[in-house]
């Protein structure tokens, strides 16, 4: 059974059942029922396993088309007791199902449905894995460590908020971009990898809106995610940019996302996502850090702060500033930044440490750990404060 191939149908299936009366809130759960019954393949039914390609072969038929009709009867079997509704189940039992079901792609208006501005950052995420991910309320509760309840009590209430807007409305572009980043940057857990789940829902979106910045997040999931076999070590430990191995960066993410970025930026609407992954592009194309274009670096960075005015930008810009200028410089860029910033210690602590300041530069990597947002971030840090503390005793 094939499950992406499912997962890819789901947004166009709640589609059809909310163009055709469902809200919602009923289409999705209809849906997802829909699913439980595919992947199970239950004797009796027009077992749909060797339309996705199962070991029992057979050509592709309609999955598509199966999933519409067994989800609009399940959503009819909840709403059964409703007279009007039952009016409507032989209306449209008694049209004809063309092939492969309706024509309309409501996926972008799902997108921006599961968006919405009216949702937390986390609510949002969470309806989009569901509603356009097709993942099941258990692997999104485990993708984000957290019992299962608790998601399905977050997507209830996800579901609930967006339940009285119209499937028609525009929409918001950005902020469906913002949600598919947040769920990019929660990387891997539990059996569910969403680093590849987000580049996944983004080539969808991409697919169907003609739209820069899309394009521009793409290409930065993607080289992104060409670094990760080189960013832990066989011990699990963190390993630093400027110390990975870059035989073990994957070429061809890299190769397709310097290609999706160039045909974005041709368009001349630089975003804040163009503007991250040209910068990523930057570090890609070194083929050791020494060789790293860093005065280029620092002017996308200069790009990035004018277009968000990001506190987080300016952080990173002191970096490059560092690389390119010398520590001294990244000091000062940094100087004027609020040192509660998230990582600040962390940065302080490196250029200190370039500066020639090694007891200034082990009691900052010492707090930058006890405030690391991770284990394998917090572990990096304190054995950077351990092997200054070793030289300065030695």
């Amino acid at each position: 059974m094939n499950e992406s191939l499912l997962r890819e149908l789901v947004p166009a299936v709640i589609g059809v059942l909310v163009r055709r009366g469902a809200s919602f809130a009923a289409a999705e759960d209809a849906v997802q029922d829909a699913l439980v019954e595919a992947v199970r393949g239950r004797p009796g039914d027009s077992c749909p396993s060797s339309w996705f390609g199962s070991s029992g072969g057979g050509p592709i038929r309609d999955p598509k088309g199966w999933l519409v009709t067994v989800a609009w009867r399940k959503f009819l079997d909840a709403a059964r007791a409703d007279t009007s509704r039952r009016r409507r189940e032989e209306l449209v039992e008694a049209e004809p199902m063309p092939d492969g079901g309706e024509a309309v792609d409501d996926t972008l208006q799902l997108y921006l449905l599961c968006a919405h501005p009216s949702l937390t950052p986390a609510s949002a995420v969470a309806l989009t894995l569901r509603a356009v991910g097709g993942l099941t309320t258990r692997q999104i509760a485990q993708a984000y460590l957290v019992p299962e309840a608790t998601m399905a009590q977050r997507i209830s209430r996800a579901k609930r908020t967006v339940s009285g807007v119209r499937f028609d409305q525009p929409g918001d572009v950005a902020t469906v971009l913002r949600v598919l980043y947040l769920v990019f940057n929660e990387g891997y857990s539990g059996d569910v990898d969403l680093a590849a789940e987000a580049i996944r829902l983004t080539r969808q979106l991409a697919a169907r809106a003609n739209h820069e910045e899309t394009a521009g997040l793409l290409a930065l999931m993607l080289l992104h995610h060409a670094r990760r076999p080189a960013r832990t070590g066989p011990d699990g430990r963190l390993v630093p940019l400027a110390e990975q191995d870059r035989s073990l960066w994957n070429t061809r993410l890299i190769t397709e996302g310097v290609e999706v970025l160039q045909t974005a930026l041709a368009r001349d609407r630089l975003g804040e996502f163009q503007a991250q992954a040209a910068i990523a592009a930057l570090h890609a194309d070194a083929r050791t850090a020494e060789e790293t274009d860093w005065v280029q670096i620092v002017e996308w960075y200069d790009e990035l702060v004018r277009l968000t005015d990001s506190p987080v930008a300016r952080l990173n810009r002191a970096v490059a500033v560092g690389e390119a200028d010398g520590p001294r410089a990244g000091l000062a860029a940094l100087a004027g930044l609020d040192p509660s910033l998230p990582r600040h210690a962390a940065v302080a602590a490196y250029l200190h440490e370039r500066e020639g300041d090694p007891v200034t530069a082990a009691l900052l990597y010492a707090r930058a750990a006890r405030s690391a947002p991770n284990i394998p971030e917090r572990d990096h840090l304190t054995r950077q404060a351990a092997r200054l503390n070793a030289q300065l005793r030695g």
